[in-house]
């Protein structure tokens, strides 16, 4: 079996893990009537047709039978489809060979596209992404995969976050290396977020050793957090909507009062994220953001860290009552009260989510110190 590749799976770590281990043998190549250029929604390659292109590749002949489901495991769910075609090789041959072509109709950018820059900017987070899925599995779902694709993505986007922060240390442990490791117990489960069972070990505080500690940490994605705020007016924009967590627990009243917030998506600075938050959940255009703080939601057994931001906005009278996006299934009620009574719904317990609490107060220590119009500047997002 062969198949003749252009784009990512050009890169040999990310076929590798794709494709599993075989015999394979990588042969120069060229496909005429197609040219490779940049996807025109996102960093990969995208394959077009045309008359004199000729799109430069790899024919990886020898593939094992399950090579070959794996990697149309990998192309399959996006609409890509194993054609047969003739390339030319670097002898000046023919070759009959197969190729996955996009759905018809697939948008053209007419951007070029190189492996070399792709592969600077974006195969870490690619392997992170793919090493999540088990693409030999007999019982894989392709909608499935497309569905949780962006979820995923935003997943180890997280992970190469994570990598270059936190590790101020002037009180808490400063761990060196082997302090500790982590060792999957059986595989994660879930869609949206999933479940990862883990064996911990890790130095104790006496130097002696914790060892395979069982733990089971729930693995989401970095979240923007955004509290809109008009120093002018001394208003406030809350968000009302359903939580399943409340509702799971037994709470009379599963409907929660919070700030903006959303996933960070891959390729998103936390502060792009905080301000197209707003703009979908809020209707609302922010003039500038400061930063609140970043921590951890409940280290305990969750991966998930939120960025908190003050956004500067007007809200005047008659702002919209309703927010967030239909595809998305957001059912959103807007809220715009004086800072004041804000702070009141902390003392009446109206306010239930922790991040609210956090970032309400945050405000009142900041609008203590100097009053509500000295929060008037912006401060550049990262």
């Amino acid at each position: 079996m062969s198949i003749f590749l252009y784009g990512t799976l050009l890169y040999r770590p990310l076929f590798a893990l794709i494709a599993g281990s075989g015999q394979e043998r990588a042969i120069r190549a060229q496909l005429g009537g197609y040219r490779v250029e940049a996807a025109p929604d996102g960093p990969w390659p995208a394959i077009v047709a045309a008359p004199d292109g000729q799109a430069e590749g790899l024919v990886m002949e020898g593939l094992s039978l399950a090579q070959e489901r794996r990697l149309d495991a990998y192309e399959r769910p996006f609409g890509y489809e194993r054609v047969p075609v003739t390339v030319t090789g670097a002898d000046g041959q023919p070759r009959a060979t197969s190729v996955y072509l996009p759905p018809a109709g697939q948008a053209a950018s007419g951007r070029r596209w190189s492996l070399d820059a792709w592969a600077e900017a974006h195969a870490e987070e690619t392997l992170l992404a793919a090493g999540e899925v088990d693409w030999g599995a007999a019982d894989f779902d392709d909608a499935d995969l497309r569905r949780q694709w962006p979820v995923i993505r935003a997943r180890a986007a997280t992970q190469l976050r994570a990598r270059t922060e936190g590790g101020a240390a002037r009180l808490r442990h400063a761990p060196l290396p082997g302090d500790w490791t982590l060792r999957a117990a059986a595989p994660m489960s879930g869609g949206f977020f999933r479940l990862a069972p883990t064996l911990v070990t890790h130095r104790r505080f006496d130097g002696g050793w914790h060892r395979d500690l069982p733990r089971e940490v729930l693995v989401g994605a970095d979240a923007a957090l955004v509290l809109p705020y008009d120093p002018a007016r001394d208003r406030v924009l809350l968000v009302e909507q359903f939580r399943a967590g409340p509702a799971r627990r037994g709470d009379p009243n599963p409907w929660t009062l919070e700030p903006v917030a959303g996933m960070i998506d891959a390729g998103e600075s936390p502060g792009d994220a905080a301000r197209r938050e707003t703009e979908e959940e809020a209707g609302l255009t922010l003039r500038g953001l400061r930063p609140m703080f970043s921590a951890y939601a409940s280290p305990g057994n969750a991966t998930d860290r939120f960025y908190a931001w003050l956004g500067l906005a007007d809200l005047p009278d008659g702002h919209a009552a309703h927010g967030g996006l239909a595809h998305e299934a957001e059912d959103i009620r807007l809220h715009v009260l004086p800072f004041d009574r804000a702070m009141a719904l902390l003392d009446s317990g109206e306010v239930t989510a922790v991040p609210l609490v956090a970032m309400l107060l945050w405000l009142a220590r900041e609008r203590a110190v100097a009053g509500p119009r000295a929060l008037e500047s912006p401060r550049t997002a990262p």
